[in-house]
């Protein structure tokens, strides 16, 4: 027994991290950008609904930017968001422009003046939505998404022109469409001091992260585009595009014809013209959502990059192909998000195993890195514990990766000779992953006796277009069998009693959860399955939103060419295989995954005498915001082990 510490069994750990905790979280800090020489941010108020506020750092703390409160920086495009606010130049006098969520109108906020819109409404609220924007003379360019439906079905995008004299807000004739050509599109990046422009574009089936093309466009002196060209395409996913800032009208892109996301220099008539540092490393990631940053040229030629395998290091690239990774940047283990730059110095959001998340500025001259907002939540960092990288090898010898979060408390250890329960997370997406920082979620689990091992299966990001393609056709099948090779190594390694896994994943991860328990009914001992797809075919035949409509074909196959497979990887069409008790919880609002299917589940586990707990939650959609319901689900879920595991869970007051 550790010295000064107390027995107690695994999971039933007394922990001041609560499920109250978890609910309340950090603070959800986003678009990190530059306003003269001020860092601002936005960042989600939970206790005003999830509001995205625009902050900015002061010298007691981060402050409202925008006056009067009650805007809400936020854009809807492709639903899963955008950029949505910009500063008009370097003067912090010039102001900003951001889309506010209620309506989704472009609005322009100097200081000392109250914000006007400088888009016009739409036929019904939010039908006209904007993001990703550009500054050019007297206008505001932008990405626009044009909704036809409520259900976010039938949408049209175009490149458009705002006149920031606020014209077009009751004159919809002066809004200039300059192109569309794609479905789907980025917003512009217009030369600095030139007359080109670029953008990405790609249409259905494919995902941004399958195949992307990088178009340019000649910019007319009356401010119209040339005949949009193909830049960069041959079935290439280009994740983003940049000018160069030093004036050289060199273009950069993000791209991966060696199967990982490099930076590239392009052609000035089109094609890749070299790779900058080639690397078997992603310097980019998937685009899930409209005007993400990776890769930030500066003024003196270099480029502010985050690159990694599985990890987001940031790092300084020479023109010439040299990369330094700045000591004080904190190395491979900080993770970087939402980078932004005044053309010399950096500012993003980091986190790491033991740091929460904070926005911090980045001095690459000298290395230094200082917080402007510090991390917000409850600070139990001495409850955190320790974890780690690990590769596992999958049943088809292809190395499975993973982070281990071992059970931790500074009071308590378990009984000798036995080994703690241990929960496999299944991350969503399934196109994505996670990052190894310290969460509070996991916390809860860990800081009470519980392991935890976050898989980044087959289909997970952060490790090549081969890795990410495992997944291609088989959703369902590679990701369940690598979070099964994950969980057996963990037995094998004597971390884990094999009757003592559980696995829980929420949306994609909830799938792959289900389809665990059908798949692996004698490996998992229980399970959390939170607002799952179980059901792909009313997802395939137009449940869900346009951006997604289409996903399946690559995870799956072509619908309906592919309808037997879609029936058979179904967790409903397999659910009289499920041996394992599991808490099933459902926003009764979720348009993504429609509550009908996790009604159906429960429903096919009563008919086979299964045991599955099945909690609704009125006024959720995917994913769950109020507290009360937060806490509901995680004690649900703890319950679920200790019965299954054998403890009693300790559950504070104050997290009830």
């Amino acid at each position: 027994m550790a010295h000064g510490h107390r027995t107690a069994p695994y999971g039933s750990w007394p922990s001041p991290l609560g499920a109250a905790d978890v609910a309340r979280g950090e603070a959800q800090l986003d678009w990190v950008g530059f306003v003269g020489d001020e860092v601002w941010w936005t960042e989600a108020l939970p206790e005003e609904g999830g509001r995205a506020a625009l902050m900015r750092g002061g010298p007691d703390g981060p402050v409202e930017a925008l006056p009067g409160g009650g805007w809400d920086v936020r854009t809807r495009v492709i639903e899963y968001g955008g950029r949505p606010w910009l500063a008009l130049s370097d003067r912090a006098e010039d102001g900003v422009v951001f889309t506010h969520a209620g309506d989704q109108r472009a609005y322009l906020w100097r200081p000392g003046t109250e914000p006007v819109p400088l888009s016009p409404p739409g036929a019904w609220q939010a039908e006209l939505r904007h993001a990703d924007f550009a500054v050019r003379g007297d206008e505001v360019w932008c990405l626009r998404e044009r909704v036809e439906d409520e259900e976010g079905t039938r949408v049209t995008r175009h490149l458009v022109a705002l006149p920031l004299d606020g014209g077009a807000a009751d004159d919809p004739s002066r809004v200039r469409e300059l192109a569309a050509s794609h479905h789907f599109m980025s917003g512009p990046r217009v030369e600095p001091g030139g007359d080109r422009v670029v953008w990405l574009g790609w249409n259905h089936p494919d995902m941004p992260w399958d195949a992307t093309e990088l178009v340019g466009a000649v910019i007319r002196a009356d401010g119209t585009l040339s005949e949009p060209a193909v830049l960069v395409g041959d079935r290439l996913a280009v994740t983003q595009a940049e000018w160069a800032a030093d004036g050289s009208g060199t273009l950069y892109a993000l791209a991966d014809p060696d199967g990982w996301w490099n930076v590239h220099e392009v052609a000035p008539d089109g094609g890749l013209l070299r790779n900058l540092c080639p690397r078997e490393e992603e310097f980019g990631d998937a685009l899930w959502r409209i005007g993400l940053r990776w890769c930030l040229p500066l003024r003196d030629g270099s480029l502010a990059v985050v690159h990694g395998t599985g990890t987001r290091t940031l790092g300084i690239l020479s023109p010439d192909g040299t990369l330094t990774d700045p000591e004080g940047f904190g190395g491979a283990g900080a993770e970087w998000f939402s980078l932004a730059t005044d053309g010399r110095r950096v500012a993003a959001v980091c986190a790491g195993p033991r740091q929460r998340r904070s926005v911090v500025l980045a001095d690459p001259a000298d290395g230094s890195v200082r917080v402007v907002r510090p991390p917000s939540g409850t600070a139990l960092d001495a409850w955190a514990t320790t974890p780690y990288r690990r590769a596992f090898r999958g049943d088809d010898g292809q190395d499975v990766y993973a982070h281990v979060y071992p059970p931790y408390s500074p009071t308590h250890t378990g009984p000798a000779g036995e080994l703690p329960p241990w929960v496999v997370f299944v991350h969503g997406g399934p196109t994505s992953g996670t990052p190894l920082v310290l969460n509070q979620e996991i916390g809860f689990f860990t800081s009470r006796g519980i392991g935890v091992v976050d898989v980044q299966y087959g289909g997970s990001t952060g490790y090549g277009r081969a890795y990410r393609e495992r997944l291609r056709g088989n959703w369902g099948v590679t990701d369940v069998r690598d979070c099964a090779a994950v969980a057996r190594g963990l037995v094998a390694e004597g971390l884990a009693d094999p009757a003592g896994l559980a696995v829980r994943g929420a949306s994609a991860g909830g799938w792959t959860a289900a389809a665990s328990l059908c798949a692996e009914p004698e490996l998992y001992a229980a399970a959390g399955i939170y607002y799952p797809l179980l059901d792909p075919v009313i997802w395939s035949a137009g449940g869900t939103h346009d951006f997604e409509s289409r996903y399946l074909d690559g995870l799956i196959g072509p619908w309906p060419e592919a309808k037997d497979r879609y029936e058979r990887r179904s967790p409903l069409a397999g659910a009289d295989r499920i041996r394992a008790p599991f808490v099933l919880l459902q926003g009764l609002d979720d348009r993504v995954c429609p509550p009908a299917q996790s009604l159906r589940m429960a429903e096919r586990i009563a008919e086979t005498g299964g045991e599955c707990r099945y909690l609704r939650f009125e006024g959720e959609g995917h994913g769950f915001r109020k507290a009360g319901n937060t806490i509901t689900a995680l004690h649900a879920e703890l319950e679920l082990y200790g019965d299954v595991f054998g403890f009693t869970p300790s559950l504070p007051a104050a997290s009830s």
